[in-house]
């Protein structure tokens, strides 16, 4: 019997956190060459710090010789980046900051393993294990402390950037411990935020005076109590931000991307890789199967890990948990799984449209939980196998 009364605790982190900085820039990049070209390999990564972004990796075209002719984008993508996230500081702002481009081609040794030849089928990206999880906590079928530390920073940044709060920055943390009794989110024992300002005189006190009406107004009724303990700014002033203050670095915050540690992760981040690189794309099919198993009403939690060998095309395991909750046992929805959808690379960037610009929007407040948007980005947060995994038990 899975525990019923407990606290848990998920973190996010804002756009403007050094390592989402990178996060956005790598998959900006990797937008750029998808839209022109939606078979492109991409591997992309950033590295910033004081003044400084470097960027680097490999991309694989149709044609390598038109990869010089699109590396004089880079710097400018990068640099829209940093100015829609809002750095403008004396050593890391978006006009002034040194951006180093040392992408080059892909290796052929990498591609001969994906690349489909005649009478084989194209082969994933590389080798390992993704996750997917869904639970009926929250709307989104997501776990409430990652939902809601996300909802805290989105809200935040909405305030910020329309001028309603000018004197917050761009870089920001929060964290929620969520109580749960009978295994229903109820309340929040403690709440800790930390956000960049730009006026120096500001207190922790004044902080929390300016963002207590935000954090009240995104979080469920009644989960802020009288117990609840605040940190807000605990360490005092937090005026120098973003890369500046600390290096940031594409994919490190990878439980912030997923499920805030409510779900095991299979360890590979998201963040400037095409939809080749099953690290990714089979991330999302894990997710987007989960929360349709979930929203079948066949389990209240589901885990369900898929695992790839490099140019190998089908995965090698399906495994379903559903922690006791489940209506339809775990062997009979894998076998559904297998039956609903292509699980092969290509069948999944297929099935969920994924050889489209859409993952620079995901940079940032998660890749999961989100609303659809209606040119296919956020298509793996649809409800659409619902049907066809009822059919298939």
């Amino acid at each position: 019997m899975a525990r019923q009364n407990y606290t848990l605790t998920s973190e996010s982190v804002s756009e403007g956190h050094p390592d989402k900085v990178c996060d956005r820039i790598s998959d900006a990049v990797l937008d750029a060459f998808i839209a022109e070209e939606p078979e492109a390999r991409v591997a992309t990564e950033t590295f910033a710090t004081t003044n400084r972004v470097i960027i680097g990796g490999e991309v694989g075209l149709s044609d390598p010789d038109k990869l010089h002719d699109y590396m004089g984008r880079i710097e400018d993508i990068a640099r829209a980046c940093i100015k829609d996230i809002g750095y403008e500081q004396e050593k890391f702002h978006w006009k002034t900051c040194e951006i180093t481009n040392l992408l080059h081609e892909q290796s052929a040794h990498i591609a001969q393993g994906v690349d489909a030849a005649s009478g084989k089928d194209e082969g994933a990206g590389d080798q390992g294990i993704m996750f997917g999880y869904a639970t009926t906590e929250t709307d989104a079928l997501m776990p409430a402390p990652i939902q809601f530390s996300h909802a805290i920073l989105r809200r935040l940044a909405e305030v910020r950037k329309d001028g309603t709060e000018p004197a917050l920055g761009p870089d920001a943390k929060s964290q929620l411990s969520v109580i749960y009794k009978d295994g229903v989110p109820m309340g929040i024992s403690s709440l800790v935020l930390s956000t960049q300002h730009l006026d120096e005189a500001l207190t922790s006190a004044d902080i929390r005076a300016m963002v207590e009406p935000y954090i009240l107004e995104v979080l469920p009724e009644g989960w802020i109590t009288p117990q609840t303990e605040w940190h807000v700014n605990p360490t005092g002033k937090f005026v120098i931000g973003g890369p500046d203050g600390d290096a940031g670095l594409t994919g490190r915050k990878i439980i912030v991307d997923t499920y805030g540690g409510a779900a095991p992760h299979g360890g590979g981040a998201f963040s400037g890789k095409d939809p080749t690189k099953v690290d990714r794309s089979a991330a999302y099919a894990a997710r987007y199967l989960a929360k349709n198993v979930v929203a079948a009403g066949m389990a209240e939690r589901c885990t369900i890990q898929l695992s790839y060998a490099i140019g190998v095309s089908k995965p090698l395991s399906i495994y379903v948990d559903c922690h006791g909750t489940d209506d339809v046992s775990p062997a009979a929805i894998e076998k559904a799984i297998g039956k609903s959808m292509d699980l092969t690379p290509r069948g999944i960037r297929e099935h969920l449209s994924l050889n489209r610009p859409i993952y620079q929007r995901t940079a940032a407040y998660g890749h999961f939980g989100r609303t659809p948007d209606a040119d296919g980005g956020f298509s793996w947060e649809r409800t659409d196998l619902v049907e066809k995994l009822k059919s298939e038990v």
